[in-house]
């Protein structure tokens, strides 16, 4: 195959060829040494026009600076071992003037004798997936920042009813651990012996996710321990999508006057 012409974009020279340039995702070819020797229509659409052809440059060149390296290690080991090839992510340079993120699904090409001599990667771009997975983290620590701080005991679930946050608080009412609680069903962390409420409903998690809900219970802590607390609870719903993700409770303990 000639480097200079058989994988520049619109190239039909045969009928994988034809295949390779059509695919709708960005798609490369390397060599050993990570020299680019193939890529489609869709990576040509990704990368500077300016650039010109992308056959002969190493993968690495469109990244950070301060990522080459690494990238091109992490390659070279792949070469020598032969894998495995999980998805790899990486930063990259594109047409629009900034790097994005893309995930790399790779595929090694051997030889005959089954030594890798190049490798086959299919990029997806998940820039704004991780963008939003980074303000979920961020929007995650600061609701947990926030409930850490407050004097009431505070209990987070999920939809399905797993402990997602246990304040200090929670830990001082209930005797768990914040590791212990976070990951288990709220049905383990606060079993209900009795519960009393105005609307005469026992409470239960799919209650909790339909409305909010208060009522007086009975609950033992860790050691077994019976407690009479006053339990609210209130469904955390999604802004932006309307789906209820949660359910937020704050338990009180109640004196024998109460």
């Amino acid at each position: 195959m000639n480097k200079d012409t058989a994988s520049q974009p619109g190239d039909r020279g045969d009928a994988g060829t034809d295949v390779f340039d059509e695919l709708p995702l960005p798609c490369i070819e390397l060599d050993a040494h990570g020299v680019i020797t193939r890529a489609n229509r869709a990576t040509y659409a990704m990368h500077p026009p300016e650039r010109g052809s992308l056959i002969g440059l190493l993968a690495w060149e469109s990244m950070p600076t301060d990522q080459q390296q690494q990238a091109c290690a992490a390659y070279m080991t792949l070469m020598e071992t032969g894998g495995p090839t999980p998805p790899a992510v990486r930063n990259i340079y594109v047409s629009t003037g900034e790097f994005r993120t893309f995930e790399m699904h790779r595929r090694l090409m051997l030889d005959a004798a089954g030594k890798p001599v190049g490798m086959r990667i299919v990029s997806v771009d998940v820039t704004e997936d991780k963008r939003r997975r980074e303000e979920e983290q961020i929007a995650h620590f600061r609701l947990e920042s926030a409930i850490a701080s407050l004097p009431a005991a505070v209990v987070v679930t999920d939809a399905l009813g797993s402990v997602t946050l246990f304040n200090a608080a929670a830990e001082e009412l209930l005797g768990w651990s914040a590791a212990e609680a976070v990951g288990a069903a709220i049905e383990e962390v606060v079993p209900l012996l009795e519960y009393t409420c105005d609307e005469g409903e026992m409470l239960n998690h799919r209650l909790t996710l339909e409305k909010p809900t208060t009522g007086i219970a009975l609950v033992p802590d860790r050691s077994r321990k019976a407690l009479r607390v006053e339990i609210r609870t209130a469904p955390m719903i999604d802004k932006k999508s309307g789906v209820t993700t949660g359910v937020c409770g704050f338990l009180r303990k109640l004196d024998e006057a109460d």
